[in-house]
């Protein structure tokens, strides 16, 4: 897990300016990942559990987005540079560099992960374990919304991203690991395709029981 996490951590340091350019307001072109993201952030804060982790925040502009929306949020990145660009652009948010398998939280202690195409970078062996860290910090109750490439068949698919390997997955095989890891998968939306691959955008919302 850390061989690839290295070359992802540095692929990301590389491109934190053009990156944050790309993506720093894409959802304003994106009404269903923006619906979704909205859809999220009221669950939570129906739990009473306001505390959120953006996992793979990448250069923050979600985590400011869920913090707009009522929630206690914290960002969580692997790329050190990614973290130090976040905490430039939005001083009155916390953000730690880390990495998704390893919360720096109590068992527990979130009602709720968004995880917006940050998993995509794990490859599907690994999927598993940093799933369950997910499900050991969250709350009962607490919510897990995760959006990924999606793609059809039965196996997830390798492909080249821009930035560094990834996977796109069928959405029915990712959501039976969110079983498997405890949870209940309470919506899934797919939609147009996200790239010239030809991938669908997909996004499932889990709760933990």
């Amino acid at each position: 897990m850390l061989r690839h996490q290295d070359g992802t951590r540095a692929a990301y340091d590389g491109v934190v300016e053009l990156y944050a350019s790309m993506f720093a307001d894409r959802l304003e072109t994106r009404p269903f990942a923006r619906n979704m993201i909205g859809t999220f952030a009221e669950l939570v804060r129906g739990t009473g559990n306001l505390r959120v982790a953006d996992v793979g925040c990448g250069p923050g502009h979600l985590t400011a987005m869920l913090h707009d929306l009522g929630l206690d949020v914290f960002g969580l990145d692997l790329s050190p540079a990614m973290v130090d660009h976040a905490r430039r652009a939005h001083p009155a948010l916390q953000f730690e560099e880390g990495r998704m398998e390893a919360l720096p939280v109590e068992d527990g202690a979130l009602g709720g992960v968004l995880a917006h195409y940050s998993m995509i970078h794990t490859p599907p062996g690994e999927l598993p374990v940093l799933l369950a860290e997910q499900v050991r910090a969250l709350a009962r109750g607490g919510l897990l919304l995760v959006s990924f490439f999606g793609t059809e068949g039965s196996e997830p698919i390798r492909f080249d991203h821009k930035v560094a390997p990834a996977y796109s997955w069928p959405a029915e095989p990712f959501c039976e690991l969110l079983t498997e890891a405890g949870l209940v998968t309470v919506a899934r939306l797919l939609h147009d395709p996200a790239s010239e691959r030809g991938f669908l955008d997909t996004h499932v919302l889990a709760r933990r029981p």
